[in-house]
């Protein structure tokens, strides 16, 4: 028997070592995960083992455990199974194969599946230095963070079929774990948006939530738009603030930018009527995380190729620190063109940096360095030449060099006026650094012409008065030649005269009245003669009314050895303007009139004389009376 045991036991080796090499040379089955092997939390996933149409069964394993994971029958026509997973967790996260089964034996395994469970942890930062804005060719740094201390990072591009990259994590000088990208050359004919995720060693299946996805920018191929604001660059908190992105070019999308930062905002571009694209970023309300230096860029859909950036515009924010600078202008506020002006920007605050800003300029505004002189921080903003283009209101601002777009309150303004520059817009003038734009408004030069204007009006209406006037003379002088050269006596004859006195006086006066019904203002001079006894005052008297009436000639009152008392002088002078103003009948335009006047030194007499008697020689007065 020991023949035929022998013959027995060689063929079963021989048939056992016939199956396993035929087992092991079957092709190997294809594993694949939809809609792919990472796979957000809570959502399901379908894992496929193809293998081949005589296949009988497929069989999932995962690493790390020695059973079978899961064991499906083949769906016609036989060539492939699904083991579908309704609900990710990192319980199925993991790296999978599979095999098949025919009759001949088994096939060999699949290649390895790692199937990744995302957002079991908070999501890291994605950040691009130095900017997400690269030129074509260009090399950039992406830097991925956390600090919730992850192993390592892993950097994904999203773009079908894409490798991805991982980095161990390094520790910041801040305590932050990060790591670093390098990426480039950068070109235009591919997309570069990017995210990251973060993971610990022990489970490196088991990813945090992707970062915000980050997308480099190929500038320079297109033309380049412009950014402005319709509220200047200098700002308040808590104001609306919108900034226009424009181009003559129809760009389908628009972003802005800020210097310093890896943020990219995007809005999608509008086209107006004038031809023109464009985007408007809303930026309101202002806050001093606003502050800062932005450009936008212009770029079409489906497209990794964007313009040339904008020029920069500035945002400042004041009143974010605490003092408040003066502003003084030398020589002072209006100036000729041609001439030099200063601007003295004076804190005693420590300031850094002094900013000069002009109400309605849309450009930035003069800084200059600080200089510390007598115990003050100081800035002199000097123009020179000044020109029309300079006039307008100014005020100046405090930084400090860590904030440089957070500033001061405002000073109190300070308005520039050029001689001779109404009406004025010229180009922006010439500064000890670039200027705002031209000012807007009325200038001192209007204030001149209207002055002269008002000027010559009211000499044109002196003259004509005097002119009036002039004419009514000479009618008042015609009428006063055809009246009686010679004067009559209409006056009252006093009752009584004083004695005659050694000597008397010749007392000449010109009595011109002003004001009608005011009464008289007479201007006299002495002449003493000694050899004329008799004092003779003549009066011409000129009146400022339409019609005279009449006149009626008013004795005066005898002096005893002294004046009249000015009270009864004032009651004869109003006797007299009453009986011009009741008279009826005209009388001619000139009337002469006889006064009675006495001599200051004339005495007392005894007696006087009788009514009928014939009075004495007396002092005359006449008054000529001349209508106007």
């Amino acid at each position: 028997m020991t023949p035929i045991l022998t013959a027995l036991l060689c063929l079963g080796l021989s048939v056992g070592s016939r199956d396993s090499v035929q087992a092991g040379t079957l092709p190997k089955p294809t594993i694949w995960a939809e809609p792919g092997s990472v796979i957000p939390m809570e959502t399901s996933v379908t894992l496929w083992c193809k293998g081949s149409l005589k296949a009988q069964k497929y069989v999932l394993y995962k690493d790390g455990y020695p059973e079978t994971w899961e064991e499906q029958k083949p769906l016609e026509p036989k060539d492939k199974a699904k083991f579908p997973i309704t609900d990710m967790t990192s319980v199925y996260a993991g790296r999978y194969h599979c095999y098949y089964e025919s009759p001949t034996g088994w096939s060999e395994p699949s290649d390895q599946l790692e199937l990744v469970v995302t957002g079991m942890h908070s999501k890291p930062s994605l950040s691009v230095l130095p900017s997400p804005i690269v030129p074509s060719g260009g090399n950039v740094t992406l830097q991925c963070g956390s600090w919730r201390g992850f192993n390592r990072f892993i950097l994904m591009r999203e773009v079908e079929g894409q490798p991805s990259w991982t980095r161990d994590s390094q520790r910041a000088p801040s305590g932050e774990f990060q790591a670093l990208f390098p990426v480039g050359p950068v070109i235009p004919s591919l997309m570069w948006t990017f995210r990251c995720h973060g993971f610990y060693s022990n489970t490196p299946q088991v990813w945090s939530l992707p970062s915000d996805p980050l997308e480099l920018l190929v500038s320079g191929v297109l033309g380049k738009p412009s950014l402005l604001t319709q509220q200047g660059p200098v700002v308040t908190s808590g104001q609306n603030l919108t900034l226009q992105c424009l181009s003559d070019v129809s760009y389908d999308r628009f972003a802005l930018f800020k210097e310093g930062t890896s943020d990219l905002l995007q809005l999608h571009g509008r086209q107006t009527q004038a031809g023109f694209s464009g985007a408007d970023f809303s930026l309101s309300p202002v806050k001093s995380s606003r502050g800062g230096q932005y450009t936008c860029y212009g770029g079409h859909n489906l497209s990794s190729q964007w313009s040339a950036p904008s020029d920069p515009l500035d945002i400042l924010v004041t009143g974010q620190l605490s003092y408040t600078p003066s502003l003084r202008v030398h020589p002072g506020p209006t100036v000729a063109p041609g001439e030099n002006v200063t601007l003295l920007c004076q804190s005693l605050s420590n300031v850094d940096t002094f900013l000069l800003s002009k109400d309605g300029a849309a450009d930035a505004s003069l800084r200059l360095r600080s200089k510390y002189r007598a115990g003050k921080y100081e800035a002199e903003f000097s123009m020179s030449p000044v020109t029309p283009a300079h006039g307008g209101t100014y005020r100046c601002y405090g930084s400090i060099k860590t904030s440089p777009y957070l500033l001061s309150y405002p000073s109190v303004p300070v308005e520039i006026l050029v001689s001779g520059s109404f009406g004025h817009h010229g180009p922006p003038p010439t500064m000890s650094s670039p200027t705002a734009a031209p000012a807007q408004g009325p200038s001192w030069y209007l204030y001149v012409l209207i002055g002269a204007s008002v000027a010559f009006i009211l000499m044109l209406c002196l003259l004509i008065l005097l002119l009036v006037r002039q004419q009514r003379r000479g009618k008042c002088r015609k009428s006063t030649g055809d009246a009686d050269p010679e004067p009559k006596d209409r006056g009252l004859q006093d009752s009584s005269r004083p004695a005659a006195v050694a000597q008397e006086e010749t007392l000449y006066a010109a009595v011109q009245d002003s004001w009608p019904e005011d009464g008289v203002k007479l201007d006299h001079w002495q002449n003493t003669q000694d050899e004329d006894p008799q004092v003779v005052t003549y009066a011409q008297v000129s009146h400022s009314v339409s019609s005279l009436k009449w006149v009626l000639a008013t004795p005066l009152s005898s002096l005893s050895g002294g004046l009249q008392d000015s009270e009864d002088r004032q009651a004869e002078e109003d006797r007299w303007m009453d009986s011009q103003a009741t008279a009826s009948d005209a009388p001619p335009d000139v009337t002469y009139a006889q006064l009675n006047h006495l001599t200051l030194r004339q005495k007392t007499s005894a007696s006087s004389p009788s009514q009928s008697e014939e009075p004495p020689a007396e002092p005359s007065v006449y008054a000529a009376l001349a209508i106007h």
